[in-house]
């Protein structure tokens, strides 16, 4: 049985939690993101190798990532190229493109070494197409719920005109055949593994929760760097993509108030980060007045991120708040409590769930008190220390990579040793159970 079991709240410290052996072979299919670009999905791919699991990666080529093959740490990685889209044909052909690829290098992999499971990673909720024949075959097939689509297209486009409200549906029932074909899933969180249950109709038992928790083998404290502070007696950083949902517009409007209504012109921003935003999130920042008080990095090496967060006295997030980010557990909120960062952020389920009392929560997407809760941290440098401890403590005692990776090594060693299968038929049948019926499960 799959279950998922709690995550142990223990004194704060990273000491390696011992991972169950897995003995088997598995290929990880993701398309948005290379590896080992993609940290999570290298983080688990490690730990299953650790675990005794033989490994291989099908992913895109991007800049720096362009090798078609190589072996790196043990762990066999296949890319394939992949033209990110820029319209809605151009979604379509990037999806085609992508299933093309994943099976033909699915299928050279398997003549290889036969896999016994494949272990996809959403966006988007298509691999399953890439899986079904394989499963025919006795290949098992876990679903790795990384993003919710349509919750994800809701915040990236109008969700009201007609053609919105279509491809909508067309999300949500891709969504639903991925659980439907899935022997089990991992969510990112237990608002995710709610979504599995009642909307994917994912047996509970089959779902685990496994985070996408900060290594703090890897993310150590490092040296201040004053050179960051550009002259300035404090530094608040952001650390993340930089789309429209990540609500850059609204982090500038409350720097704008910071300064020019509270007068705080001794702090000064860095936004390290790429996205399709960045561009008019500079151009916004110089438009505001307040382009002197930040400092846009774009994307950076580990040492200069780990320099960063370091350096910074305040971490933010200000992701709006919509039924997404709401959902969604951010990689931002746990690295800044990984580094004893105090935070503030926008008030959603799984920010809180996350950060607890290591943040301060602002008013549903408003700038203003945004800029109120960093001046209060900014001004009390105790409170600042008492919640930067209570955020590292949370993060060693349960979000820590060593956690997740014990959790996930269990779920795979309880896949692996299972006998017998349900029938895909049946699995087709599963997401239309009632909705009663799907509770009576969850109690």
């Amino acid at each position: 049985m799959l279950v998922n079991a709690p995550l142990a709240i223990e004194e704060a410290s990273p000491a390696r939690r011992p991972l169950r052996s897995v003995t088997g072979t598995i290929l990880i299919v993701v398309e948005n993101l290379p590896v080992p670009f993609d940290r999570r999905v290298w983080q688990e791919a490690c730990a299953l190798r650790d675990a005794g699991a033989k490994v291989s990666v099908i992913c895109p080529q991007m800049k720096g990532y362009d090798r078609p093959y190589e072996v790196l740490d043990g762990i066999e990685i296949h890319r394939h190229p992949l033209t990110e889209a820029a319209s809605s044909t151009g979604y379509i052909a990037e999806y085609a493109t992508a299933f093309f690829h994943q099976t033909r290098l699915a299928w050279k992999i398997f003549r290889k070494h036969r896999f016994d499971v494949i272990h996809a990673c959403n966006p988007p909720d298509l691999i399953f197409l890439v899986a079904f024949p394989f499963k025919l075959l006795g290949v098992k097939f876990v679903f790795d719920h990384h993003d919710i689509c349509p919750e994800l297209f809701e915040a990236k486009f109008d969700p009201k005109t007609l053609g919105a409200k279509l491809v909508r549906q067309v999300l949500l029932t891709a969504e639903r055949l991925t659980f439907a074909v899935a022997d089990a899933s991992i969510a990112t969180n237990e608002s995710y593994r709610r979504i599995a249950v009642e909307r994917g109709g994912m047996r509970p038992d089959r779902v685990a929760v496994v985070r996408s928790g900060p290594d703090l083998t890897r993310l150590k404290q490092g040296e201040r760097d004053p050179t960051l502070l550009k002259g300035r007696d404090l530094l608040i950083a952001y650390v993340g993509v930089i789309g429209n949902q990540e609500g850059l517009d609204l982090l500038i409007d409350a720097i704008r108030h910071l300064v020019t209504v509270k007068g705080r012109t001794d702090t000064q921003f860095c936004i390290v980060g790429a996205g399709p935003a960045l561009h008019q999130a500079q151009q916004y920042a110089e438009e505001s007045g307040v382009s002197a008080y930040v400092d846009f990095l774009g994307r950076v090496p580990d040492a200069k991120l780990i320099s960063v967060l370091s350096t910074a006295d305040v971490g933010v997030n200000p992701d709006r708040v919509n039924a997404m980010n709401d959902k969604s557990t951010m990689n931002k909120i746990l690295e800044y409590m990984a580094f004893s960062l105090p935070i503030v952020q926008f008030d959603v389920t799984e920010g809180r769930a996350s950060a607890g009392e290591a943040s301060l929560y602002a008013a549903k997407n408003d700038p203003m008190d945004l800029a109120s809760k960093m001046d209060l941290l900014l001004s009390e440098p105790s409170r600042r220390q008492r919640m930067g401890a209570l955020g590292y403590e949370r993060v060693c005692s349960q979000f820590a990579w060593n956690h997740q990776a014990a959790t996930l090594t269990t779920f795979y060693a309880d896949l692996l040793e299972q006998s017998g299968k349900q029938s895909w038929i049946a699995r087709i049948k599963r997401p239309f159970r009632s909705r009663a019926s799907i509770m009576e499960h969850v109690k």
